[in-house]
């Protein structure tokens, strides 16, 4: 098995967000076997009775927040994908 690897980032870095610190820095990343990763803010408690009623998540999933300005940094790499 093949270790997972992150390949690239999408969108803009925290700091170019304009992240000074350690406590707003969402992040999207690739990962080697086509999956992505979310650095955000776990609202899951928050949410879950929220999420629409053809919506599910699994006791191992969580529900993360981003802010928009991180998905919309992205968005040119994701249209790229």
């Amino acid at each position: 098995m093949t270790a997972l690897e992150i390949t690239r980032r999408l969108g803009a870095t925290p700091q170019e967000r304009g992240s000074m610190g350690n406590g707003s820095c969402p992040d999207l990343f690739e990962l080697s076997d086509g999956r992505f990763a979310v650095i955000g803010t776990d609202m899951t408690a928050d949410l879950v009775a929220r999420l629409p009623g053809d919506a599910s998540r699994a006791d191992h999933e969580r529900t993360l927040v981003i802010t928009r300005d991180t998905l919309l940094r992205a968005k040119s790499d994701i249209a790229r994908l």
